[in-house]
């Protein structure tokens, strides 16, 4: 059994977005990257898999620039088995990293397609859902525990009202919710047997996808300062206060 594990970077959760002066952008010169928390639980429960000898195979794949090979070896150093680059200079809108994903598992024909539910970076939460559309297979999002035997997967997903527990045929996509595991440390002997381990470099264009059209982002601003807090007496003055602003 093959596991794909998509395994996207971005802006370390810890770092202060800072927006541009123009409003253009978003400050990246010189901010720390990091694998995408999601995608880190995902690979995580892959390399699970793998351990208690359902899955024989874990590869993990990014589409981004030409840099991010550090960003591989990362998930190599967890424990993948290789990895593939797929080299694109500009951030992919989701249908067009499901495009590019969706060619990938043509290629390698996994059995599990694993992703984070969202990347922290957009919070779009639309990957995982459209590359199981188009792979015409099933899906199962928001996954809190994940069982695989034979040709079956039984995942334990959060909704709003709870758990729901779904059974799904393989090969499919599943998305890891925060609460599927907690990610292994890496270790300093990892981190050197990963650079031995195999690291594939694709163009989007030779893979047979395109970036295809994006969203036009036309301005990015900073959220609002809070204004400063008021004391009251007691709680007929905060409900006053509460109505004057419109907020009751």
């Amino acid at each position: 059994m093959k596991i794909l594990v998509a395994y996207k970077r971005v802006v370390d959760f810890n770092v202060r977005i800072q927006v541009k002066p123009d409003g253009s952008g978003v400050v990246t010169d010189g901010v720390k990257l990091s694998p995408n928390p999601f995608d880190d639980i995902a690979l995580e429960e892959a390399l699970r898999l793998r351990d208690k000898g359902v899955a024989t195979e874990v590869v993990i794949a990014t589409i981004a620039p030409a840099d991010a090979q550090p960003h591989l070896r990362n998930g190599l150093a967890m424990g993948a088995n290789r990895a593939i680059h797929v080299v694109a200079d500009q951030p992919l809108a989701p249908l067009a990293a499901a495009s590019a994903l969706l060619k990938l598992v043509e290629r390698e024909q996994p059995d599990l397609v694993l992703l984070g539910k969202q990347a922290i970076d957009d919070d779009a939460n639309q990957t995982g859902q459209m590359l199981a559309t188009l792979w015409g297979r099933p899906q199962a999002t928001f996954a809190s525990k994940l069982d695989v035997d034979g040709g079956k997967a039984t995942v334990v997903r959060e909704v709003d009202a709870g758990l729901e527990t779904l059974e799904i045929d393989l090969p499919a996509v599943v998305t890891a919710d925060l609460r599927l595991n907690e990610p292994r440390f890496i270790k300093l002997p990892d981190i050197m047997k990963a650079k031995s381990k195999p690291l594939e470099t694709l163009a989007l264009a030779d893979l047979g996808s395109a970036a295809g059209p994006a969203p036009k982002i036309t301005h990015y601003a900073p959220p609002a300062g809070r204004s400063r807090g008021v004391m009251v007496k007691d709680a007929a003055e905060l409900v006053a206060a509460l109505k004057q602003k419109g907020l009751v």
